[in-house]
């Protein structure tokens, strides 16, 4: 059953640390997983926190570690001292250990590497930490299994053995030449039904996917989404293994992705949540409000300039509101499709026009639904000049908006900006800027001619 924190549980919680009260605690703790664990952690305050996390058993404390939001792993592991960080890194995998420890300072890093007990950890953690953030040598884990092509399938058996050790799940063995290059892949099955004598080079699969170091977790992710892999090896510039992908690293990939794309398309700047500090927050958020009260000084400034028009005919102020409120609900609608296509591959950034056809064609369709119930509603509350200028500009919004819906994201696609931000406040405030310009230039053609 899934675990759901309340506040009478976490209020408990609370009780028991302030009386030490260890039993309750273990106790309430032992039916978890680290995930739920976490969660409680994340509620706590630091010094709660550390008194909780000292009690858990070894085996699932650096799960829960892993778990943990940023800035209460960060407070927590500040608490510790470099040889209790050793000792949690000496229990995850290497690519677990090297996330946690880059997060540290790096007068520290060298301190909690010296104590790592089990030298060809801190030699794997050593060497994940020195690449790039964000490709796929940061992501992948130095533990798994390779076998020569020269061995035999009882002597492969044997190394498997002895590899085991260190990996928690075995998806695959991949197979090596003498100079460590990554040749094929030995599937389990093939090992288990082969003759002990028959040697790896006859059986293995040559026709193996890999990526490189250096290739982007962006782009480690589409391909393991594309071909359904379970797990990716990856390789350095001359063709030797160097370590191995799976796919809960990717997931986290996938998701920070899409959280990232959530923020930028809510005009969100930087990577936040709701647990970081009033300043990270508002630091986050008020570059794009900027942006949006700019683009309503524009419109107001737009409007003040068909002040005379107004005072004509005061009625066409009423629908202000809903010719920009329109506009900016077409285009998030319109950017919003495609940065999902180019998230998904299915749209190609390089053919623009058929796509910018296709959305003002359903732009048309809806502009002419909409622009056909306001002409009605415009028409029985004032006359046929309000309900044609209304209707004619809702129409030449919504069609408008549609195409830089569609072009905007398209068009920072291509030149490498996150076509994200193209689905928020950008989207809205140029679309109300000109949805008001629109409807004015309309209005006073209309009453001018009629």
């Amino acid at each position: 059953m899934q675990f759901e924190l309340t506040t009478t549980i976490l209020d408990s919680l609370k009780e028991a640390i302030e009386q030490k009260n260890q039993l309750f605690l273990k106790e309430q703790l032992s039916d978890l997983y680290a995930p739920d664990i976490a969660i409680i952690i994340n509620q706590l305050n630091i010094s709660d926190a550390a008194y909780l996390y000292e009690l858990l058993d070894d085996d699932i404390a650096p799960d829960v570690l892993l778990e943990l939001d940023d800035d209460t792993r960060e407070n927590l592991l500040a608490t510790f001292s470099s040889k209790e960080i050793a000792e949690q890194l000496d229990n995850m995998d290497s690519d677990d250990a090297a996330d946690v420890i880059a997060e540290l300072p790096e007068n520290i890093q060298d301190e909690v590497l010296s104590h790592i007990e089990d030298i060809e950890q801190a030699s794997d953690i050593a060497e994940l930490i020195n690449y790039d953030e964000g490709t796929a040598g940061s992501l992948m884990a130095k533990e798994l299994v390779s076998v020569y092509a020269f061995e035999t399938v009882t002597a492969c058996i044997e190394e498997i053995r002895k590899q085991t050790d260190n990996v928690e799940v075995m998806y695959a063995v991949y197979v090596v030449d003498n100079d460590q290059r990554l040749i094929g892949m030995l599937s389990l099955k093939k090992l288990i039904i082969s003759h002990p004598l028959a040697r790896v080079e006859e059986i293995y699969e040559p026709d193996i996917q890999f990526v490189r170091t250096n290739t982007t977790t962006y782009e480690v992710a589409e391909f393991m989404q594309k071909y359904d892999l379970v797990v990716l090896p990856v390789v350095d510039q001359l063709g030797r293994l160097m370590g191995r992908i799976t796919i809960d690293d990717v997931v986290d990939v996938i998701t920070e992705t899409a959280d990232e794309n959530i923020q930028r398309m809510s005009g969100i700047s930087d990577d936040v949540d709701s647990n970081d500090k009033l300043w990270v927050l508002s630091k986050a958020r008020i570059p794009w409000l900027l942006v949006g009260m700019c683009g309503g000084i524009v419109g107001s400034r737009i409007i003040g300039s068909y002040e005379e028009q107004i005072k004509i005919h005061p009625e066409m102020a009423f629908f202000i509101p809903l010719i920009g409120a329109m506009g900016g609900n077409v285009g998030v609608q319109s950017s919003a499709i495609i940065v999902q296509g180019l998230a998904n591959n299915t749209v190609i950034s390089d053919k623009i026009a058929p796509k910018l056809i296709k959305e003002l064609g359903v732009g048309l369709i809806n502009g002419l639904i909409c622009a056909s119930i306001i002409w009605c509603y415009a028409f029985l509350i004032e006359d046929w000049k309000l309900a044609a200028t209304v209707s004619i500009a809702l129409l030449t919004v919504i069609l408008c908006a549609s195409f830089l819906g569609t072009f905007v994201p398209l068009t920072l696609n291509r030149f490498k900006i996150n076509p994200a931000l193209a689905t928020g406040p950008f989207v809205t405030t140029l679309n109300d800027i000109i949805g008001i310009t629109i409807y004015f230039l309309i209005g006073r053609l209309l009453y001018a001619f009629f």
